[in-house]
Formats: structure tokens, C-alpha cells, sequence
């Protein structure tokens, strides 16, 4: 079980490097974007460099680039990989740095949406939308929703090359079951479910405000189901005014309204996820619920394994009625991406070496390390996952979802990242109305 706990940990430190990294790349500059790229593949001699995330499950790429460099692929190609791990805390800046510098990656991990904004605006990435839809490895090897999750403007600009993290809103069996509670369907049921635990002295859900980034999860999901997910589409391909669609005030007045009944209890600010607050508050039947990626499974598996094991139950984010918002679709960060430099010198190995992420062998080494892959092949797999009824869960809510929303600290532009979360603390804190909300994220550029 060691993998998926150190799973939890990579997911929840993915969003933050990202977050962290957002100032460093704004600070950074845009100029550097408009150097020279790689110029003749930055190892030289057919070889290609290739940056990654250098955390424990770099361990998937250095295998995947040992198997490619001597397969038949690699050969006929005539291209082989060299796998650079930078150290996830410095990672945004050095790929900024680094793609402003004839010394760029021919190929390099992102997460896709907004953290790649800047480099397609520069024209320094492989457009792969047509290369996917007439490779039948590529077209058929990924589920659709992963796949257009991490492209811009209906284009892709990267293949899937790590494990799923949706949101998922998980639950405490026993508690529900001492109060003949059932998990809900519709946000009806759930505002009566959260009047029955109140009554009872327990608190409806876990919240750890003081990340910020747990609040907006309650958000992006009331969006989508009030909206449907083309209201956060327009934001993230850069309508700005998108953010007056009437699903965005509404979700902020819904939050509101779940802030004043007292859903997240008191306090809610001061909890951190990151310290073990909010996870232990669920935990120990202090919260009833916790809308929480993916990764909460391996965090109670960690700190509290009893509950993990015994008590932790999960289902999908409720329907809004009359939204227009399908209860199948999700939100959360689909995976991570390997992205195509548009000036290496061997974009046919640069593609052979991506193909492998669909493979069998590569989606077998995901789920070793406790990952649910995005390959279409790995349903038939998952028995062999830590825990097989929690993964084939999270497979089928991807693999049925007609649209995955990339996370929008993620998908938007790096410097519209921080004020926005600085505005999401403000409306769940009562430092502004839901129309101030909304007018000031109308104000972001």
C-alpha cells in the first residue's frame, strides 16, 4: 500500500507546484518565449532531451525511456531519450527558463491548459490535434475527456502520461448508515442530508479553507452542473467575460448560502489540508463528507487506515435541478502531459517515444505505483490496483464523463491563477457578495 500513499502525496503537491510556479513564470517574463528553441535536438547526435517531474513517479519515465531507447520504434526513428528529472519545487521556472534557450526540451511534462498557454501563444508546440485523429494508437489509446482536457482553444497539445485525479465527493459509510442516510444524487437531497447532520451535531462536510484550493473545487463543480461545462471553457480559452455567465453567480450564491447554513461548520479557514487538518476532521466523524480529489483515499490510507479501509465510502458531485450540467461529468486534473517542443530536430521519434504511453506496459507500471492510467486499456488491469473497487470507481466516473474541467488554478493563464484564488478565499471568508465575486473575476486578465 506504500504507493498509493505516496500517490496521494505527488497529486496534492502537483497542484501546488503549479500554484507556487505561476509567480516565478509571471516574474519571468514573456520575452524569453520568443527565443530559439531546441535547435538540433538539445542532446545532439539523434538524441533527445525530455524534462519531467522529478518526484517518485519518475521512476514510471526512466523505465518507459530505457524500454524505448532499445526498441524497433527507437531504430526506425532513428532517435533515441534523455530523461531530465527536475526537482518538482523548481520545475515551472526552469522549463520557462529553459524553453527561452537553445538548450529547450524536445519533449516535457506539463499539466496541461494554462501552464502551457504561453508556449503554444509562442508557437513553440507540436499541434498534435491531427496527429491524434489519424494515429490510431494515439486516437484510440486514451479516453476522449483526459485527451481534450489538456488542450487549448479545441486543439491538443499533449498526450496523457500520468495517473487520473478527478474530485470526487467521498463520505463516512458508518455515519451514514447510523442515520439511515444515503448518499445523494440530486443538491435537494443533499441540502437535507446536511439539515439531518446538523441536528445531530455533526458538521456536513470537511473543508480545509486555509488551502484556498479545496473552495474552489465546490465551484468548478456548481459551475458545471449549473452551467454545463462550455461556461468554463469560454474563461479558459481566454474570454475573460465568460466569468458574467449567470451559472457563476449562482454557484457563488449557492456557496454562500452553504456557508451561512453552516455546512462547513466554523472555522473552516483556519483547517489546512495540507497539514492533516481537514482529512482528520472527516476522519473522525467530526464531517460527514469531503469533496476532495482522488488522492484523499491514499492520504486516509496514510494517516487514518482503519477509516480508509472500514468507512470510507465515495460517489459522484450531486445534480443541480434545472442545470445544465451532466452528473457524469467531472472535474479535477485529468493526468499530466508530455508535450512536443515545435523545434526538435526528430518530432518522429519525439511521437514514437509518446505512443508508448499507451501501451500495456506502460499502464501495467502506473497502476503498480498505485495510479489509475487514462489508457482505454486499463479497465481490464485494475484488479491489480491496491484497491481495485476504488479504482475501477475512478476509471468508470473518467471514462463515462462526456466532459473532464480541467482545475481553474490550472487551465487559466498563471497570472490570472493567484488573484483568482485570492477572490475565491474572499467570497467563502465573507469579504465579498457573490456579485462582487464576480466582478472582480471579470476584472482579471
Amino acid at each position: 500500500m506504500e504507493s498509493t500513499t505516496s500517490n496521494g502525496g505527488r497529486a496534492f503537491s502537483r497542484r501546488w507546484v503549479l500554484g507556487a510556479g505561476a509567480t516565478t513564470l509571471v516574474a519571468a517574463g514573456t520575452a524569453g518565449l520568443t527565443a530559439c528553441g531546441s535547435s538540433g535536438g538539445s542532446g545532439g547526435g539523434g538524441t533527445l532531451t525530455a524534462f519531467v517531474y522529478g518526484d517518485d513517479a519518475a521512476k514510471i519515465q526512466v523505465a518507459a525511456i530505457d524500454r524505448f531507447n532499445s526498441s524497433a520504434a527507437a531504430k526506425k526513428a532513428k532517435g533515441k531519450i534523455k530523461l531530465e528529472k527536475v526537482p518538482g519545487s523548481e520545475y515551472p521556472a526552469k522549463l520557462r527558463t529553459a524553453m527561452g534557450s537553445p538548450n529547450a526540451p524536445d519533449i516535457f511534462f506539463n499539466w496541461g491548459g494554462g501552464s502551457i498557454k504561453a508556449y503554444r501563444d509562442a508557437k513553440q508546440l507540436v499541434d498534435l490535434t491531427d496527429t491524434i485523429t489519424s494515429d490510431p494508437v494515439l486516437k484510440s489509446g486514451f479516453l476522449p475527456s483526459v485527451i481534450t482536457a489538456g488542450g487549448i482553444g479545441g486543439h491538443n497539445y499533449g498526450i496523457p502520461m500520468r495517473g487520473m485525479q478527478p474530485v470526487i465527493l467521498f463520505y463516512n459509510k458508518s455515519l451514514f448508515a447510523e442515520r439511515k442516510l444515503q448518499p445523494p444524487t440530486t443538491w435537494d437531497q443533499l441540502l437535507d442530508i446536511n439539515t439531518k447532520l446538523k441536528k445531530a451535531g455533526i458538521t456536513p462536510f470537511a473543508l480545509g479553507g486555509a488551502d484556498i484550493w479545496p473552495e474552489l473545487m465546490w465551484l468548478e463543480y456548481l459551475v458545471d452542473r449549473i452551467g454545463g461545462p462550455q461556461v468554463f471553457d469560454r474563461i479558459k480559452n481566454g474570454d475573460a467575460s465568460g466569468w458574467g455567465d449567470p451559472a457563476v453567480l449562482k454557484a457563488a450564491q449557492t456557496v454562500k448560502q452553504l456557508i451561512d447554513d453552516g455546512a462547513f461548520g466554523k472555522g473552516f479557514n483556519s483547517v489546512a489540508y495540507t497539514n492533516g487538518g481537514a482529512p482528520a476532521v472527516f476522519a473522525k466523524g467530526k464531517a460527514a463528507m469531503h469533496l476532495m480529489g482522488s488522492w484523499e483515499y491514499s492520504t486516509q490510507l496514510g494517516k487514518f487506515p482503519d477509516f480508509a479501509r472500514k468507512d470510507l465510502g465515495w460517489t459522484a458531485f450531486p445534480t443541480i435541478e434545472g442545470g445544465a450540467g451532466d452528473i457524469r461529468n467531472v472535474v479535477g486534473n485529468p493526468t499530466n502531459y508530455w508535450s512536443i517542443n515545435a523545434r526538435t530536430s526528430n518530432k518522429d521519434a519525439a511521437l514514437a517515444f509518446l505512443r508508448d504511453c499507451a501501451s500495456e506496459t506502460y499502464a501495467k507500471a502506473l497502476i503498480a505505483n498505485g495510479d489509475i492510467p487514462t489508457t482505454t486499456n486499463a479497465e481490464s488491469l485494475l484488479d491489480a490496483s491496491p484497491n481495485p473497487e476504488f479504482a475501477k470507481f475512478q476509471y468508470k466516473m473518467v471514462q463515462d464523463a462526456p466532459a473532464f474541467t480541467l482545475s481553474w488554478d490550472q487551465a487559466v493563464d498563471p497570472n490570472v491563477s493567484t488573484p483568482m484564488l485570492t477572490e475565491v478565499n474572499k467570497l467563502f471568508v465573507g469579504k465579498s457578495t457573490p456579485s462582487q465575486f464576480v466582478s472582480a473575476l471579470q476584472g482579471l486578465k
